[in-house]
């Protein structure tokens, strides 16, 4: 996935009320940002870090820069976009480049399943059972190369599980694939110090038969794509 618009560097001043965020560009311009992330960003907001805007000139936007990259030490990025995953992840899954998924030519998204929700990918075959593919996006590092998956709670997201969850039991596949956006990281684990409901979930889930599958992540400032597979810590 490719940004529309090349990035441009600043320094990132506060992020508040959720999706707004002010920095200052390169130049000292001081401006003002959309924050696409609703979580809690742990550790990718401190004031005075090197981020990535991404400009715009739509006249029907108030905003006319987006955050999209924190810059990482060590050379490494995270994204924080939350609605890029899903584009990133579609983009392997029609490309039939997701371990797991290859056989499936069929990609639909965002559609109706379980109790109230849509799924992010409805994938189908023929001679295969369907699969649902919910996507999480995963940004959270606090030791060594380890990803969390929430940096906050979500309740959505542990109906999500139990949706999966039921569409095994009538005899589809059913996968959670975390995407994490961040280039440090080598294993994955669900943080159940921040939100112990979402790890209970998540450990239902699976013993239910819903599959897990985590994929790494390429970032540069021109984009984002899929890498290969990480391994859940602890097996």
């Amino acid at each position: 996935m490719r940004f529309a618009t090349p990035l441009i560097p600043a320094t990132l001043v506060r992020r508040y009320k959720r999706f707004l965020a002010d920095a200052v560009l390169d130049d000292g311009r001081e401006v003002t940002a959309h924050c696409p992330n609703p979580g809690a960003m742990l550790g990718l907001n401190s004031p005075g870090s090197r981020i990535w805007l991404e400009p715009n000139d739509d006249p029907r936007k108030k905003l006319k820069f987006g955050w999209r990259l924190s810059e990482l030490p060590g050379g490494h990025m995270a994204g924080i976009d939350t609605a890029v995953p899903n584009r990133v992840v579609g983009e392997a899954l029609r490309a039939r480049d997701v371990p797991g998924l290859e056989a499936y030519g069929g990609v639909r998204p965002e559609v109706k399943y379980g109790d109230r929700s849509r799924v992010d990918f409805l994938l189908t075959e023929a001679g295969l059972p369907d699969a649902y593919v919910e996507v999480k996006n995963v940004h959270l590092r606090r030791t060594g190369d380890l990803a969390e998956f929430p940096d906050c709670v979500t309740l959505r997201g542990a109906r999500h599980l139990v949706d999966l969850s039921k569409m095994v039991a009538r005899g589809h596949r059913a996968v959670m694939l975390y995407l994490v956006q961040r280039t440090d990281c080598g294993r994955l684990a669900m943080a159940a110090d921040l939100d112990p409901g979402y790890a209970a979930a998540f450990e239902k889930a699976r013993a239910a038969g819903v599959e897990v599958i985590c994929l790494s992540t390429r970032i540069t400032t021109e984009g984002v794509w899929a890498g290969p597979p990480l391994p859940l810590a602890g097996g």
